[in-house]
């Protein structure tokens, strides 16, 4: 059965997640910004998208861009939501523009300035509140990070996990039991989320090579696979033993019982059973 919420009397479904991995191919022919503009299109909202530029320090610069690449894709309405303060962060006129859209993109960056600067004001609480009320939201490279509710702030890719080699924090929370990694294959970061894992187990690790993207669609328990590379899925639910609490900071960590998937476009996971599913063209949906 799938969860959903009600709301003033009406039956509500969480809205679906597009997590991207960084540098996404932004020609007509990427198949995830593609996705994007297919999902707000076919919103029973209305079809706006907003992008929230809170992680770059050239907001303008990165609104632009996006503002330019959404239209040529077919989108006749796309807002900037530059938010840089948490005084603009709760400001209602501001905020209540989320309401409007049917999708909110964040864009790249460090996902530490979306938490420091949005995390618990009036628009964090009103995207939470709207992406249960169907909103999607997409966010590529900074903006996949976030989506967890712990996330990597920062750590050293290539290296044998230890305590040291990622830092985390706590992240937007939308989506609980995750933890996000982008640029996975091309910086070398299995470490660092391998590290992650060793102090959080239980947790699902997500490590999305670059122009890759999950659909997440939590009321349904499943995700999709979209792009040119691989998602690459730890499970820590089997993990049977970790030295995390007793290991020195510099110490290489032990953890066994990871079960790992990499699965390329077209490959569905079900997020309940831990499993992946068949293959099949994503565009069918």
């Amino acid at each position: 059965m799938q969860p959903f919420f009600f709301f003033f009397g009406r039956r509500l479904t969480i809205g679906p997640l597009i997590i991207i991995g960084g540098n996404e191919d932004k020609t007509h022919e990427g198949a995830i910004l593609q996705r994007v503009v297919q999902l707000t299109q076919a919103s029973s909202r209305q079809p706006i998208l907003g992008v929230v530029t809170t992680a770059s320090r050239e907001g303008q610069a990165a609104f632009s861009q996006y503002q330019k690449i959404f239209t040529e894709l077919g989108l006749k309405e796309v807002l900037g939501l530059t938010v840089d303060s948490r005084r603009e962060a709760s400001r209602a006129e501001r905020v209540y523009a989320i309401r409007r859209c049917a999708m909110l993109f964040f864009s790249g960056g460090d996902q530490l300035r979306i938490t420091s600067v949005l995390g618990g004001t009036l628009f964090h609480h009103v995207l939470l509140e709207e992406h249960r009320r169907g909103l999607a939201v997409a966010g590529t490279s900074a903006g996949a990070s976030m989506m967890s509710d712990t996330m990597i702030v920062m750590g050293e890719g290539e290296k044998a996990p230890t305590k040291n080699t990622v830092q985390m924090a706590p992240g937007m929370g939308l989506w609980v039991g995750a933890v996000i990694d982008q640029h996975f294959s091309q910086r070398g970061r299995i470490g660092r989320l391998l590290s992650a894992l060793a102090q959080n187990p239980g947790i699902l690790g997500v490590g999305l090579d670059e122009d890759t993207a999950i659909e997440v669609r939590l009321a349904e328990h499943r995700l999709r696979v979209w792009g040119s590379r691989t998602v690459t899925l730890l499970d820590g639910s089997s993990v049977d033993e970790t030295n995390a609490s007793e290991s020195r900071a510099d110490r290489p960590l032990a953890i066994t019982g990871v079960r790992l998937h990499v699965l390329p476009q077209g490959y569905d996971f079900d997020l309940n059973e831990r499993l992946p599913g068949s293959l099949r063209d994503p565009r069918e949906d």
